[in-house]
């Protein structure tokens, strides 16, 4: 199997779930009000938003692959540092 092929399936999951992953983080927020579900929300859709960046940057602008792959890792650590903190805010 071609190698990115599987990197856009994979890409596609990850922006699936993660989607899904925020959509009921955000359900949760509205609600109970509760700011780390907000941090929670915010922090998957950055995590989300960095495998669509990253794909878009590669397959549509025909940036190399190691940008793209730059790109997803720079939004996925924003992201794991506000989920990191939504833990602990109270």
């Amino acid at each position: 199997m071609h190698l990115e092929t599987v990197i856009i399936g994979v890409m596609a999951s990850i922006l699936v779930l993660g989607s899904a992953i925020t959509y009921f983080a955000f359900k949760a927020y509205r609600r109970t009000g509760d700011p780390s579900l907000r941090g929670l929300m915010i922090g998957f859709g950055f995590v989300t938003l960095g495998a669509l960046f990253g794909g878009i940057a590669h397959q549509l602008l025909e940036v190399g692959l190691d940008v793209g792959v730059v790109i997803n890792a720079v939004l996925t650590a924003i992201g794991f540092s506000i989920i990191t903190y939504s833990l602990f805010i109270e």
